[in-house]
């Protein structure tokens, strides 16, 4: 196990276990009071012994804990926060906009709109989400019973820092960061990641169009010039920030234009999917390439360049 890495007097970053690709999930530990963690890994036994072992290094246990600040609501991120409350008696804080999101994307009402979804832009049956597979994911996160709401502009105290919290959408529709003007600190959670571009996908009932509001977080960060980032995996920081942010900036505005080479005649998401991710995927990365191919179609169709028309039960999209 990794020593935690200082980051400001008293603001100390680790890595936890996670069941996914990445391997690991970059949270925070504040030991100035309140004590606060920001993010807290899946709910697997693995992680949360992770977690009380670098507690433990820290001269601190999940009792001492009276904050947690998560920066979305994705597993590897809120998964212990319900455990951790319920231990500890924190208060655990989120943005408005991903708590709202929060009461569907953890219901059971969420899968079956998702499903029509993915199936209407031509994902194949035997590439689509079972309801077992959903139910199992979900119970990666265990949510708190209570959730304190944060505002965009609203600012929080760290080790005697002032941290702005800033509503940087994409990746979720209510992810946070937390800005230091003053030591040019910038904890990203997953809006900047250091060696992948992090997912940006459509998905039904989420706000219309995730790759725009994306664009314009990393515009922010590069107004921003933050000297250090925290990243979500990886890292755990990044010298700068406003760099990577142009880089995948341009990242995105290059598959955009290679996208529109690839629609000489109508198309459905899931075939341009196909040509935009060749690489041999399974099925959950096959439905994720199709969310993030549809956030980059969608993108295009409300700026005018690309229309959709409805043709024997699926969506097709094809240049203006």
């Amino acid at each position: 196990m990794n020593p935690p890495t200082p980051l400001l007097e008293g603001l100390h970053s680790f890595k936890l276990p996670i069941p996914y690709p990445m391997k690991t999930v970059t949270v925070l530990v504040s030991t100035a009071s309140p004590i606060t963690l920001i993010d807290t890994g899946v709910n697997h036994l693995e992680t949360q012994v992770a977690l009380e072992e670098h507690l433990k290094s820290l001269g601190l246990t999940v009792l001492d804990l009276e904050r947690v600040i998560l920066t979305h609501n994705h597993p590897d991120h809120s998964g212990l926060s319900g455990w951790i409350q319920r231990q500890s008696g924190a208060k655990v804080l989120m943005l408005d906009h991903e708590v709202q999101d929060s009461a569907h994307y953890l219901s059971s009402t969420w899968f079956k709109p998702h499903l029509e979804h993915l199936t209407a832009h031509g994902l194949p049956p035997e590439l689509a989400p079972t309801l077992e597979g959903f139910q199992k994911s979900r119970a990666e996160i265990d949510f708190p019973e209570t959730v304190q709401t944060l505002q965009a502009g609203d600012t929080l105290e760290l080790v005697g820092e002032r941290f702005e919290v800033l509503w940087m959408p994409g990746h979720s529709d209510g992810h946070l960061t937390l800005w230091s003007a003053n030591s040019g600190l910038l904890i990203a959670g997953d809006v900047l990641l250091e060696r992948i571009t992090p997912h940006i996908g459509l998905y039904a009932r989420g706000r219309p169009d995730p790759l725009g509001d994306y664009l314009t977080s990393l515009e922010r960060i590069v107004a921003l010039e933050p000297r250090s980032t925290v990243v979500g995996h990886y890292g755990p920081t990044i010298e700068g920030g406003a760099v990577r942010a142009n880089q995948i900036r341009e990242h995105h505005h290059e598959r955009l234009e290679h996208l529109q080479t690839l629609l000489e005649r109508p198309l459905g998401g899931f075939e341009v999917s196909l040509e935009l991710f060749r690489r041999e995927l399974p099925a959950s990365g096959r439905r994720f390439a199709l969310t993030e191919t549809l956030a980059h179609l969608e993108h295009l169709r409300l700026r005018g360049v690309l229309r959709r028309e409805w043709v024997n039960e699926g969506w097709l999209y094809a240049k203006v």
